[in-house]
């Protein structure tokens, strides 16, 4: 079942995913060369308890830490720990809250210093793809839509779609249906409708779309080694088109 939000229930999201949205914009900040990837996860925690707001992520299944920090060739769910960051590293911060009982959920990669022109380029398109999914979340417009749109920036500019995790429908739960592939066909899948609430997470590959989880039982990476990038948005379906919850500035 899709939950269709009302317009209260819309508001208390829009709060969440600010909050989310904020915190995430400040721990951008302190990625740099030499950064231990724990000292970030702190970082986030207190920010979290000055906004007076929940990790959404912390305890979730046994999830350790506040923050998702995947580096390089991880995909997503890295553990932070006393990993050390590199010039030319890229590493996907993936972040929730919850507020007013609703959660907020958002993820971006970012640079280390200089990275590659591929790295680069990585990170552009999977941002891209990520605008491309949001520019299809309209009322009556169906849920392949926004897969497809995905799909098709990456495959052309030659990169692959992780195909094992995907986007959610998100409010009082983190994870509510549907499940929003970063693949499919356009014109298929549910019906979108206004009030309904979405976290729309192309998650793209350098080479083989092809992942695996480590022995730790979370980190998941790519299984030829090569980079991955990882962007999202929480986002509303309305009358006006699609709202970026999580955005602090008009995409």
């Amino acid at each position: 079942m899709i939950f269709i939000k009302s317009a209260r229930e819309l508001d208390a999201m829009r709060e969440s995913a600010s909050v989310t949205a904020e915190i995430l914009d400040e721990v951008k900040k302190l990625i740099k060369p030499g950064v231990l990837t724990i000292e970030l996860d702190k970082y986030c925690e207190d920010l979290i308890k000055q906004r007076k707001a929940i990790p959404a992520f912390k305890g979730y299944r046994g999830y350790p830490s506040c923050l998702c920090i995947s580096v390089n060739e991880e995909v997503v769910h890295g553990i932070p720990g006393k990993r050390r960051l590199s010039e030319g590293d890229i590493v996907s911060l993936d972040f929730g809250v919850i507020k007013n009982n609703f959660y907020g959920d958002m993820a971006v990669t970012v640079g280390v210093g200089k990275i590659s022109p591929m790295n680069e380029k990585l990170l552009k398109i999977t941002e891209e793809s990520l605008i491309a999914g949001i520019s299809n979340a309209l009322p009556g417009n169906r849920l392949g839509d926004i897969s497809f749109a995905i799909e098709e920036v990456v495959e052309r500019n030659g990169f692959s779609v992780v195909r094992d995790y995907v986007g959610h429908g998100i409010g009082r739960q983190m994870h509510e249906e549907p499940q929003i592939p970063n693949f499919g066909q356009k014109n298929t899948g549910p019906i979108l409708k206004e009030g309904m609430v979405f976290a729309i997470e192309p998650m793209v590959n350098m080479g083989t779309y092809k992942v695996k989880t480590l022995a730790d039982g979370w980190t998941v990476v790519t299984v030829d080694g090569k980079p991955s990038a990882h962007f999202e948005h929480t986002v509303a379906i309305t009358k006006d088109g699609p709202e970026v919850f999580t955005c602090l500035k008009k995409i």
